[in-house]
């Protein structure tokens, strides 16, 4: 894509824990002003979900014979959207999940989490789920660096599981500094500017 701009980029290279933040008119149906939460990155690829992209279901609706949740369903990202991923703030009383960042861990035993959902209080604000994930083969994410896509940005346990999705992208963005501060008046559609 030719861009309308120019900006200078990130200096912080991907990894897990890591937020990808797209540019403003990254036109695809899934990333568009879209926030990723890179949960994995290595050499041979990339994994992370969506984080502010619900899908309009809630768990109970999407998964059978677990006790009623009206946790939101979030999408992913385009890759296996038939299988079900998750990332929390509980632990070790997941066992099996992993860490990303201080306080935030990504999948485990799904069993714990259905144990979980009769013992605990507030649970939907503790644990997102996804539908799907976004991934990239080795040097693929490179690629969309270098063409400007996305830009880097270090993120917090608190603003990955609190900030709504509605404002997410915009203040994120805002977050940036002053040079990504424009990408929130340009509009969805630049053709019907």
């Amino acid at each position: 894509m030719d861009h309308l701009f120019s900006w200078k980029g990130s200096n912080l290279p991907p990894k897990a824990g890591r937020l990808l933040v797209s540019e403003p008119f990254l036109d695809d149906l899934f990333f568009k002003r879209s926030v990723v939460l890179l949960t994995d990155h290595q050499t041979d690829g990339s994994f992370g979900v969506i984080l502010n992209k619900p899908s309009g279901l809630k768990f109970h609706e999407v998964v059978e014979g677990f006790p009623k949740l009206k946790a939101p369903i979030y999408l992913g990202g385009p890759v296996n959207t038939g299988s079900l991923f998750f990332i929390h703030r509980f632990g070790e009383k997941i066992s099996g999940s992993q860490p990303i960042i201080p306080g935030l861990y990504w999948g485990g035993n799904i069993n714990d989490v259905i144990t979980l959902l009769g013992s605990e209080k507030n649970i939907s604000r503790n644990i997102k789920f996804f539908l799907g994930y976004s991934g990239w083969v080795e040097r693929q994410l490179d690629g969309e660096l270098k063409r400007q896509s996305w830009v880097i940005t270090d993120t917090r346990t608190e603003e990955v599981m609190n900030t709504p999705h509605k404002t997410m992208w915009t203040k994120i963005v805002k977050s940036l500094g002053k040079e990504y501060e424009i990408w929130t008046r340009f509009p969805t559609n630049p053709q019907l500017n």
